[in-house]
């Protein structure tokens, strides 16, 4: 019975983990100009993960404060908690760290190296909230996540470290109106499609509602997909 415990609790820490790594290496292969160091992406993995801890802060200080002004389960109060308290807290988590640690280090010499980073960032931050729903809930859990949550979470990434990259950019040819264009978008976009996938995903109901959930996330793909390779091939260094 323990081995049998210790193997599924294998199986499903390799469920929750491999579909990021994946995703994560998919875009590492995209940076053709230079290539980041190993250790350094998996140090903004590690990074992601502690984004987690701090969003759970505020999301559970958000939702507190929420209940004292609006009816939980309403459209308005699902709305705020998923457009405000969940998406803020999550995407704002992970673009702080992310520009604490690389806005200053000597790597971050090539454009497309914002997206690199973001997508680690995001995929620790997915890593982890992947383990913890696993393991809660089973390999089914693990499947959709993987089909769903992950890629998700690594298309948010995409958005942010696009414009993350644009922001670098524009900083560097002094440029400060759109500079900070670029920064407040860096971290707005991410914020409304994951707002926007969350209010989806929880607020929708019947075949209709999954209809419109599923269009949304293949067009989520395909353009954070587009995004990349677009990105990869107009890098240069900054």
């Amino acid at each position: 019975m323990y081995i049998f415990f210790r193997q599924m609790r294998t199986i499903l820490t390799f469920a929750a983990i491999v579909p990021a790594i994946i995703l994560l290496i998919h875009v590492m292969r995209k940076d053709k100009l230079e290539k980041e160091s190993p250790f350094f992406i998996l140090t903004l993995v590690v990074w992601g993960i502690l984004s987690t801890f701090v969003a759970i802060i505020l999301e559970r200080l958000g939702s507190f404060i929420l209940s004292f002004f609006f009816t939980s389960q309403t459209v308005l109060y699902n709305v705020i908690m998923y457009y405000v308290v969940v998406a803020m807290s999550e995407e704002g988590s992970k673009y702080y760290l992310l520009r604490k640690k690389t806005w200053n280090s000597p790597e971050f010499n090539c454009q497309y190296d914002a997206v690199v980073y973001a997508v680690a960032v995001s995929m620790g931050f997915a890593l982890w909230e992947n383990l913890i729903y696993v393991f809660r809930y089973g390999i089914s859990t693990a499947i959709v996540r993987a089909l769903t949550a992950v890629p998700g979470h690594a298309s948010f990434g995409v958005i942010m470290g696009v414009w993350y990259g644009l922001e670098r950019r524009y900083n560097y040819w002094g440029n400060w109106p759109k500079k900070k264009v670029s920064q407040i978008l860096a971290f707005l976009l991410p914020v409304f499609m994951h707002g926007t996938y969350d209010f989806l995903c929880t607020s929708l109901y019947g075949w209709q509602g999954s209809v419109i959930f599923v269009v949304f996330i293949i067009i989520l793909f395909s353009v954070s997909w587009h995004m990349v390779n677009k990105a990869s091939a107009n890098d240069r260094h900054l």
